[in-house]
């Protein structure tokens, strides 16, 4: 399905962002920067980028969303949010590293950092295509502290349609549900009750 629409969104920070492809072509998309808000936001973004690509959501074919790392709160917001749309509309939903959609069409080596909490940065670096991809996973530094590689590069891409752009190259692999990338526990502290039983 060269030609299918793909949806892809992002709340993993302090910003709330969806974009439409068919295909190759980008139809829409929406970036708002905002500090909370984003679970009520969301869903009416995406219904806005729909609606500017004179679409409805029974044209999605493939959902794709920011899994992290970032912003506990927010990865929960969109994660849950792709699996209940991938269930409601019947169509798989693919999980996107925040990091990788951000150096989606880089040439590389690259290495892409974004800021994290109390001084912290998330790193993540990309080998040269002819080098294995394993090793490459998000790392946290201190600001300043970056080991020695390729300098910060600068993304080509907005990270919703990096989203959208990744999960259409892996529909056709199917993988696990998606789930969120986290680099630290949360901060809350645990429910002293036993947790709900998540069915599968």
């Amino acid at each position: 399905m060269p030609d299918r629409i793909v949806l892809g969104f992002d709340t993993s920070a302090a910003h709330c962002a969806a974009a439409l492809l068919q295909g190759d072509r980008l139809l829409a998309q929406c970036h708002e920067e905002m500090a909370k808000g984003q679970a009520e936001r969301l869903m009416p973004m995406a219904a806005e980028v729909l609606a500017e690509a004179g679409l409805r959501w029974g044209d999605v074919a493939l959902v794709g969303v920011g899994v992290g790392p970032g912003n506990f709160t927010g990865i929960r917001v969109a994660v849950a949010a792709a699996r209940g749309l991938a269930l409601a509309l019947g169509v798989p939903a693919v999980g996107v590293g925040t990091h990788e959609a951000l150096a989606f069409g880089l040439p590389r080596p690259c290495r892409i950092v974004i800021p994290g909490r109390a001084g912290e940065i998330i790193w993540q670096d990309f080998p040269p295509p002819d080098e294995a991809q394993s090793g490459s996973r998000p790392r946290q530094a201190a600001a300043g502290a970056l080991p020695p590689g390729p300098a910060p590069a600068a993304p080509v891409v907005a990270l919703a349609e990096g989203v959208a752009r990744i999960a259409a190259s892996r529909a056709d692999r199917p993988g696990p549900r998606p789930a969120p990338l986290y680099l630290r526990p949360a901060d809350a502290a645990p429910a002293r009750e036993a947790p709900p039983v998540i069915l599968p």
